[in-house]
């Protein structure tokens, strides 16, 4: 919805720094898959709850060990996709905008990451008015939002989150039900992006071949284990380990891919970013309250 420029040249191999972040996550205690709302997504293939808890317990540990803070918002039984914690909201600076679900079956999602957020001090906590499923469509990157649309979030909500965050959003469309939200088929490594064209409409893939034109262009292959669903702290990149292309793609841009098991809760459709919500510094700001 808002014409931007490309961003600045990457950094040269090698220059990359990690940042220490700060993230929400939710234990899967009470993961299962009881419905079907995205094509990953079968009430007749089994979840190994103990495994899902393990893998979720390595991806935490996998994040602190590397310097990042991790917080931990109680599930609720009966929302079993309470564990996607990027879904619940976004948040940069002092303000916070939690989410509005599509589905019935994650509505009650909503309303316990606001009253989670809006315990945490900042400055501004908004209910979202739109439709939208927090950070599982809207991609902070650097000085602007890549929000998504098509499946999940409405275009009416791209323009609530840019006038309550006062960041110029750009609207993506999803054509692909594999990839119903935008971190499924985009992924923001600081300076650049990596993300897969055919999940897009021809007018989306062109704006951001026109943004990021030394984006990683990823493969259906590594697209399809959600390789995509990953989050970056500016060198280490975390990502699930059944992408095969993807990790010596980001080694060639001085990344360093560090991959983690999370075949149960892919289970229902998602991966290492779903399950992380990040508290974003405003990039406007020299100092937040979240850094």
């Amino acid at each position: 919805m808002t014409t931007v420029a490309p961003l600045r040249a990457p950094d040269p191999a090698g220059a990359r720094r990690p940042t220490p972040r700060r993230f929400l996550m939710c234990r899967p205690e009470h993961f299962e898959v009881s419905y079907a709302i995205n094509p990953w997504m079968d009430v007749s293939d089994p979840v190994d709850r103990n495994l899902a808890l393990a893998q979720w317990d390595a991806l935490r540990a996998t994040f602190e060990r590397h310097g990042h803070q991790v917080e931990v918002i109680e599930g609720l039984p009966g929302l079993p996709d309470m564990v996607f914690a990027a879904n619940g909201g976004v948040v940069i600076g002092n303000r916070a905008l939690s989410a509005r679900f599509a589905n019935p079956e994650r509505a009650a999602e909503g309303p316990a990451y606001h009253e989670w957020l809006d315990d945490q001090g900042f400055d501004r906590v908004q209910p979202a008015r739109e439709i939208n499923e927090g950070e599982g469509d809207f991609a902070v990157a650097g000085d602007r939002i890549l929000a998504g649309t098509g499946f999940r979030t409405s275009r009416d909500a791209h323009r609530e989150a840019e006038e309550f965050f006062e960041l110029p959003v750009v609207s993506l469309e999803l054509i692909d039900p594999r990839f119903y939200h935008l971190d499924t088929a985009l992924m923001v490594l600081g300076d650049t992006i990596a993300y897969y064209p055919a999940a897009f409409s021809g007018d989306s893939a062109r704006v951001l071949a026109a943004m990021y034109p030394d984006a990683i262009l990823v493969t259906e292959a590594d697209a399809e284990v959600l390789g995509l669903n990953g989050v970056c702290d500016g060198y280490h990149v975390f990502l699930t380990d059944a992408a095969t292309t993807l990790p010596g793609q980001l080694r060639e841009r001085g990344y360093e891919p560090i991959g983690v098991n999370l075949s149960e809760l892919l289970k229902s459709g998602g991966s290492v970013k779903c399950c992380t919500m990040e508290f974003h510094r405003d990039a406007r700001e020299s100092t937040t309250a979240v850094a």
